[in-house]
């Protein structure tokens, strides 16, 4: 199982929400790029970053951040926050990023995403972030009537092939992941599961891998130093 670190950057700082709060921030570094060697030092080998402020206001925000990240560092990053267009995800894959990560335009054009998933393969990832099940977009700010795993089997049908899955009321909570709601997720033949929200001790990790999670996104347990990367790594080797 991959162990994904995440930068969340918002006003061009790293952050961690609070159970996707933006008015509960707290700053972890000034300099996302710095945050972001120091994982890619520590034997990460991929980095899951979020652009916050484009996640609000529906369109990509901290473009030169991101852009120095990628040229920065050697190991692949996955990319969300403000993609809801096929310019956009076009955009943001020429800039080098790996994987784009569209979650609203899941919901509201799952033509689009299909067609993406079509040209683009496994560099298109849907990302189903939920709150009692039910989806939330435009940067969990809005709440809509369909449950996630009805979601994961509509991007399943139109050729998504990995998914990520965050459970609101746990990110950032450094509690525990909601084992049950992502297990669900996972199907033998249908898309690739990551995990995120509330991952923060070694045995949440052996238990998502046991659960056949492919991957989880750890965030404020690895700023605190909850969770240490290298032993996290070495965990699911």
């Amino acid at each position: 199982m991959e162990i994904i670190p995440a930068i969340d950057i918002k006003d061009g700082r790293c952050v961690r929400l609070y159970q996707g709060d933006f008015a509960q921030s707290t700053v972890y570094g000034e300099d996302p790029l710095e945050v972001a060697r120091r994982w890619a030092a520590l034997g990460a080998t991929r980095l899951h970053l979020v652009d916050l402020d484009g996640a609000l206001v529906g369109h990509p925000v901290n473009t030169d951040t991101i852009i120095g990240i990628v040229r920065a560092i050697s190991i692949p990053v996955q990319l969300g926050g403000g993609l809801r267009t096929e310019a956009a995800a076009h955009a943001a894959l020429s800039l080098g990023v790996a994987r784009v990560i569209l979650g609203t335009a899941a919901v509201e054009d799952p033509e689009m995403v299909g067609r993406l998933a079509a040209r683009f393969g496994d560099a298109i990832v849907v990302g189903i972030d939920a709150k009692d099940g039910l989806v939330k977009t435009a940067g969990w700010t809005e709440q809509v009537s369909i449950m996630a795993t009805v979601l994961a089997e509509k991007m399943a049908a139109v050729g998504v092939r990995r998914i990520i899955y965050t459970d609101i009321s746990r990110d950032g909570t450094l509690t525990e992941p909601n084992f049950a709601a992502t297990g669900a997720l996972v199907r033998e033949g249908g898309p690739a599961i990551i995990a995120s929200g509330g991952v923060c001790a070694l045995d949440h990790l052996r238990r998502l891998a046991d659960a056949g999670v492919e991957g989880a996104i750890v965030g404020r347990a690895l700023y605190t130093g909850a969770l240490d990367l290298e032993a996290a790594i070495q965990s699911v080797q």
